[in-house]
């Protein structure tokens, strides 16, 4: 069922950082990801910046997803962590001032334990974790993005930690990603955990939007569908829903982010990934844009066929 009319504003979101890195020729490799770039090629980062907002984004992301322990080891979070931080949001601030748009600044907090796995989730760590994080990002950031989660309990501690340490200022989207098998019986995170459950746990924590990224485009209606039900039944119907799809193959649960360069769907072209897109805008998806694989070629498509 369609629940939002064509007229309503659609904000388009970046793409993916990571691979557009590699295609530039940045330095990209496991374990670091695009924490490597960040690291030794800063102005290529900015330069993917550039590009996407040119694309026709509202919302560039911060290149701080591989900025933990899981990729770029503990010495070096440590003794750089906040710092690096920092220098992601610097520079994503800076592709704004350079394009002379208003777009806005999301400051990506991953999964502190690596994509995909919730079994690695420390409760006890995520505080230490964390905290470099949103203090490094925060001078510099429009809005939080807590993205990929998969695990209810993981974006819970995160989001909360967030509004205590930002003292609630700015906006905070939680984006969950998603089970990949095709069919399913009903969508689920990677936890195995549902969506009405993810949903229902961030309720009392005044986060502005909820979405769904890092998985297979064709899982994501079927999230929206429940996601937007459940709003309903809570009273919030009106709190945002939004999707950025990767263009990997399905993710088994059991994959570590660090265990190789997954492949690129052939047939994820701009105009086959706009025909998702518009499904998302139509169970009531506002916020739209792209994980990994998805470059400005597929936002620049977005931008300009779906109602902004």
């Amino acid at each position: 069922m369609t629940v939002k009319s064509l007229e309503t504003k659609i904000t388009i979101l970046d793409g993916g950082m990571g691979r557009e890195l590699e295609l530039r020729g940045a330095p990209f490799k496991q374990p670091e990801w695009s924490a490597l770039a960040m690291i030794e090629a800063p102005e290529t980062v900015k330069e993917v910046h550039k590009a996407f907002i040119k694309s026709g984004a509202s919302v560039i992301t911060t290149n701080s997803y591989a900025l933990v322990p899981f990729h770029i080891g503990e010495e070096r979070f440590k003794n750089q962590g906040r710092l690096l931080a920092a220098t992601a949001g610097q520079v994503a601030r800076a592709a704004v001032k350079e394009t002379q748009t208003n777009t806005r600044v999301a400051g990506s907090i991953p999964p502190l334990f690596g994509s995909y796995r919730a079994d690695l989730y420390q409760a006890d760590r995520v505080a230490e974790i964390a905290t470099p994080l949103i203090e490094g990002l925060g001078p510099y950031v429009d809005l939080w993005l807590c993205e990929t989660q998969s695990l209810v309990a993981e974006a819970v501690r995160v989001t909360s930690l967030i509004r205590s340490l930002d003292k609630g200022t700015k906006p905070i989207w939680v984006s969950f990603s998603l089970e990949d098998a095709v069919p399913t019986p009903e969508p689920l995170l990677r936890s195995g955990e549902s969506i009405v459950s993810a949903v229902k746990s961030l309720s009392g924590l005044e986060v502005d939007a909820i979405l769904f990224n890092c998985c297979q485009p064709e899982v994501i209606r079927g999230a929206l569908q429940v996601a937007r039900e459940t709003l309903v039944s809570a009273g919030t119907p009106d709190l945002e829903l939004g999707a950025y799809a990767n263009a990997f193959s399905p993710q088994l649960q059991t994959l570590s982010a660090n265990e190789g360069l997954n492949k690129i769907r052939t047939d994820l072209t701009p105009s086959a990934y706009l025909h998702w897109a518009q499904q998302w805008r139509d169970e009531g998806a506002t916020l739209i844009g792209g994980c990994c694989g998805i470059g400005p070629d597929h936002i620049a498509m977005l931008a300009e066929q779906l109602h902004t």
